[in-house]
């Protein structure tokens, strides 16, 4: 059966850092696209680097449901060695260390626990290089 939570943990690139690479004209897309911008449907699965720095960030002070015991914690777009960005959590840092330009590694971490139920969502977050 297809539940939401089966398709979500199904996807290779909520366990992988893995993204579409476009055949025709090889632009990089995280999460992977259907279509490129170029019109091509031709993609390659592409292996994203682990290992980046920080661009554009913020700290969350209010969360949403089902984040409210972790805040503040701060998010931030995160430019990959090979020039993707992506947005993620950055974790182990403190609000003041923050800043564009940080270097950070990608870790796989829990994400968050869905309520009642307990399914322990996965994913990547950044954190400080030591």
């Amino acid at each position: 059966m297809n539940t939401p939570a089966t398709v979500r943990r199904n996807t290779p690139q909520r366990y992988r850092m893995e993204a579409g690479k476009c055949a025709s004209c090889g632009k990089v897309y995280f999460p992977p696209r259907v279509v490129c911008a170029c019109g091509s449907r031709k993609f390659k699965a592409y292996s994203l680097p682990s290992e980046g720095k920080v661009v554009a960030h913020t700290v969350i002070r209010t969360a949403p449901r089902g984040f409210g015991d972790e805040a503040p914690y701060c998010m931030g777009i995160v430019e990959l060695k090979d020039g993707t960005r992506i947005l993620c959590q950055i974790a182990d840092c403190e609000p003041e260390r923050l800043k564009v330009g940080l270097p950070v590694a990608l870790e796989f971490r829990k994400i968050q626990e869905a309520g009642e139920s307990g399914v322990i969502a996965y994913g990547y977050k950044a954190v400080p290089e030591r």
